[in-house]
C-alpha cells in the first residue's frame, strides 16, 4: 500500500508532551478536537469549532509543509495526508478529526476512515445545496481550486442540489496563496483579487449572480477583501459554521453529556497550532493566530518519504 511506503519523521525535541497513559497532554480531562488543513485556511473551522465547543482542547495542524495541495496527484495526496494526519493521531490522540480542506476531503476521508475506524472524521464539501436554497435570481458561482472545480464529485452536488441553477465553477489558482500571504502580513493588490473574483459575476436575462460559494477554507480569511472588490453585493457562503455544527454533533455522539459554557476547571480557554514545515513563525502570524486563540504549541517538522 502506498501509505504504508511512507514514513513520518518527527524532528527531535518537539513531541508535545504526554500525560501518563501516553497521551499527548494538553488540557485534562476535555474533548480534543484536530483540526486538520493544508495551511492556514481552516483557522476559519477552527473558530467556529472553538464557538461550538468551548470546553474543547483543539489542535490546529497545518500541512504547510505540503502546501498547496492542488499540485499533487491523487495518489500523492491521498498518501501524504494518510500519513500526515496519522502522526497527528498518534500524537494528540483526538476524539474527533476535523479535515478543513475541501481537497483533501473529497479524496481522502474514505482512507482515513478505513485506517482509523475508531476515530470520527468529519470532511468539508462545497455548501452547493445552501448557496441553492439562498440564491432569487438562480445563479450562483462556485470558486474553489482547480482540483476541487475539475472533481467529479463537485459535479455531482451540483446535479443533485442545484438543477435549478445556473452554476458558475470559477477555478482560482492563486487565491489561497493570497489568503496565506495576507495571513502573514503581505500585502494583496486590489486588482489581483478582483481578477481573481471576476469570473464569479455574471449577468444574463436580466438576472446576475446572488449567492458565491467559497469553496475552500482559505477564502473567508480574505472576506472583507473580497467583499470591497466585488463589483455589486452578493451573499457569500461560508462553509466553516455547517463544519462545525457537524462536528459538534458527531462528537457528542461520541462522548455524550455536551459542551459545558467553557473551559474546564476554570482554564484559559486556548487551541494549539503546530506546523509541519517545522520553521520560526513569522511575527504577523503569531499575533493573527493568537487572536484566533491560538497558541504556537512547537513546530513539528515531518518528513514524508
Amino acid at each position: 500500500m502506498l501509505d504504508g511506503e511512507l514514513r513520518v519523521a518527527l524532528a527531535p525535541g518537539i513531541v508535545p508532551a504526554r500525560d501518563s497513559r501516553g497521551r499527548a497532554s494538553l488540557m485534562q480531562n476535555q474533548p480534543r478536537i484536530l483540526v486538520f488543513d493544508s495551511g492556514l485556511g481552516g483557522l476559519t473551522v477552527f473558530s467556529e469549532v472553538a464557538k461550538v465547543r468551548p470546553d474543547a482542547a483543539i489542535v490546529y495542524a497545518a500541512d504547510d509543509a505540503g502546501f498547496p495541495y492542488g499540485p499533487l496527484s491523487e495518489v500523492a495526496l491521498v498518501a501524504r495526508v494518510v500519513v500526515v494526519v496519522g502522526s497527528l493521531i498518534e500524537a494528540h490522540a483526538p476524539d474527533l478529526v476535523v479535515v478543513a480542506c475541501n481537497t483533501a476531503s473529497t479524496l481522502v476521508l474514505p482512507h482515513l476512515r478505513a485506517r482509523w475506524p475508531q476515530v470520527p472524521f468529519v470532511g468539508t464539501v462545497p455548501a452547493i445545496k445552501p448557496a441553492a436554497a439562498a440564491s432569487r435570481t438562480k445563479i450562483i458561482a462556485v470558486i474553489a481550486t482547480p482540483g476541487t472545480v475539475a472533481r467529479d464529485y463537485t459535479r455531482a452536488l451540483i446535479s443533485d442540489y442545484a438543477a435549478g441553477c445556473r452554476v458558475v465553477l470559477v477555478g482560482s489558482a492563486r487565491l489561497a496563496g493570497l489568503a496565506e500571504a495576507h495571513m502573514r502580513g503581505e500585502a494583496i493588490k486590489d486588482e489581483v483579487l478582483r481578477e481573481e473574483i471576476a469570473p464569479c459575476f455574471v449577468e444574463e436575462d436580466g438576472r446576475r449572480t446572488d449567492v458565491i460559494v467559497l469553496a475552500c477554507t482559505h477564502y473567508p480569511l480574505l472576506i472583507d477583501c473580497l467583499e470591497r472588490q466585488a463589483p455589486w453585493p452578493v451573499t457569500w457562503i461560508d462553509p466553516a459554521p455547517a463544519i462545525a455544527r457537524q462536528a459538534a454533533r458527531v462528537l457528542a455522539e461520541r462522548l455524550p453529556g455536551g459542551p459545558t459554557n467553557g473551559p474546564i476547571d476554570g482554564q484559559v480557554q486556548t487551541g494549539h497550532a503546530v506546523f509541519t514545515r517545522g520553521a520560526p513563525i513569522e511575527a504577523a502570524l503569531d499575533r493573527a493566530l493568537r487572536r484566533r486563540g491560538l497558541v504556537p504549541l512547537m513546530s513539528a517538522a515531518v518528513a514524508v518519504t
